[in-house]
């Protein structure tokens, strides 16, 4: 009768085990969507269409959990779970771009039948065995691969370029297991994202304080973004500069080196300072704070697991002395963007000269020299230059001969006054000077930068010019909706 009961419960515990998994393969679906990618290169136009698929996961409300890149600038999205043909058309509810999440929405509740949504875990430690459920491309059937946890810190996104927490795993991720779910003894640890290029044999999953984040950002109905302080900072490991910032030997930090306008650091930081404590939590000189046991990770990862709205209370050494202070926070402000989705590029056209905004998207667009960076000084925001606004290339005309060349160059001056934006360029173009518009440029040639470029056309003439161009090159309007009078 005892070797009968074992014999029982032996096989009972396989048994459960079948059944976990079986709920997690339910949960985990398969993304398939047609993008609409967005055109840099002539920002008027409908992108090309691509399409692939991608991963997810079904979690609490009937929703399902998945990358940002996955959706990015989708035009139709369906999904299907593990052995099922059929496939459910779905829309995204929520998209974090900057953090690599985002929450999809199936309006046919019947796909949710028989799905049991995935369980929340923690983040785990190193030499933690993990597994990673998704459809990599190669096969339409779910794919299942295990390792181990190598590294837990901050890492840039691919997708985002943020420096965020990062979950780092030898197990296999290949295209299409992207925003599949990671798994930990049943629970969901983390979502699988794109890997550093060049990286070999390790993968990346986001965090569940990321993903926790997210979904308490959309909890209001809206997506504020992850926070930043919008500072550049440098180390302090140097005893001469720690003690010309008065740092002894009880106090660490950062020096901070810019403060971008319009960010959280935007007049409660200062150059100069030196940042010794946040939210508590005192800051290594090579920026990192404390995490588990031995390890350590960037002093902003306490920053991106808050709310856009919220403040954080830091303490700083300034000309000496402590000083407390406190941070309201704000989504992250860039003078030049990196990747952006699901939203047109600006642009102005003048006699077929094409603005816009400098960016990562059109400098890879243009396929531009590295240089060009330098054409936003030294990168950071301030009160007059929000945006670094460029001739992209221009619309090559009889009326614009002589400046068919001219591309990729920052417009400094339009009609004598300076342009901190594209609105400061529309306005500028309303008050000619003489009856020309005279604009002035930094940009490079084969005999390096060239400040104080011009380009010089007659007001008049070029109104008349203009539907010309507009129809020789197809462009519907010579402006983006957001410029356009409301």
């Amino acid at each position: 009768m005892t070797n009968l009961l074992a014999l029982c419960i032996a096989l009972a515990v396989p048994a459960a085990a079948a059944s976990n998994d079986h709920d997690l393969r339910r949960a985990t679906v398969q993304i398939h969507f047609v993008a609409s990618n967005i055109d840099y290169a002539q920002p008027w136009q409908p992108g090309r269409q691509g399409s692939g698929t991608g991963s997810g996961v079904i979690i609490a409300g009937r929703r399902i959990l998945t990358n940002g890149h996955v959706v990015a600038n989708a035009a139709y999205l369906s999904v299907r779970k593990s052995g099922d043909v059929k496939k459910y058309p779905a829309r995204v509810a929520f998209v974090g771009h900057d953090g690599e999440t985002a929450l999809l929405t199936v309006d046919d509740e019947s796909f949710f039948k028989d799905t049991v949504p995935a369980k929340f875990g923690g983040v785990p430690s190193q030499r933690d065995k993990v597994s990673v459920y998704g459809y990599p491309v190669g096969g339409s059937d779910l794919s299942v691969t295990e390792g181990i946890v190598s590294r837990v810190g901050v890492t840039a996104y691919v997708h985002s370029s943020r420096g965020l927490l990062a979950i780092q795993t030898d197990a296999a991720i290949n295209p299409g297991n992207s925003g599949g779910p990671v798994f930990q003894d049943g629970r969901l640890v983390g979502i699988a994202f794109q890997h550093s290029v060049g990286a070999q044999n390790i993968g990346y999953a986001v965090p569940m304080p990321i993903i926790q984040r997210f979904l308490k950002d959309i909890s209001d109905g809206r997506y504020d973004g992850i926070p930043d302080l919008g500072i550049w900072w440098q180390g302090t490991e140097n005893t001469g500069l720690r003690a010309a910032l008065s740092l002894n030997a009880d106090n660490s930090g950062v020096l901070i080196t810019k403060v971008a306008y319009g960010s959280s650091g935007w007049g409660a930081l200062k150059e100069g300072d030196a940042l010794v404590k946040l939210d508590g939590v005192k800051i290594g000189n090579d920026g990192t704070i404390s995490f588990r046991d031995d390890e350590r990770i960037d002093f902003s990862d306490i920053v991106s697991r808050r709310q856009v709205g919220e403040s954080l209370d830091a303490v700083v050494i300034r000309e000496g002395s402590a000083h407390a202070v406190k941070i309201p926070l704000k989504a992250a402000v860039d003078l030049v963007p990196g990747p952006r989705y699901d939203s047109k590029p600006s642009y102005l056209i003048v006699v077929g000269l094409v603005f816009m905004p400098l960016s990562d998207d059109l400098i890879g667009a243009r396929g531009a020299d590295y240089r060009v960076r330098s054409l936003s000084a030294d990168g950071v925001a301030t009160p007059e230059r929000t945006q670094v606004v460029v001739l992209s290339h221009v619309l090559a005309h009889d009326f614009n001969r002589g400046y068919h060349n001219l591309s990729m160059a920052a417009v400094t001056r339009v009609n004598g006054r300076a342009i901190g934006n594209l609105a400061d360029l529309v306005a500028a173009f309303k008050t000619p000077l003489a009856g020309r518009h005279e604009i002035e440029l930094n940009h490079f040639s084969g005999y390096g930068e060239n400040k104080g470029a011009r380009i010089v056309f007659d007001a008049a003439e070029a109104i008349k010019a203009m539907p010309e161009i507009m129809l020789r090159y197809g462009v519907p309007s010579d402006r983006s909706d957001d410029l356009k009078p409301r």
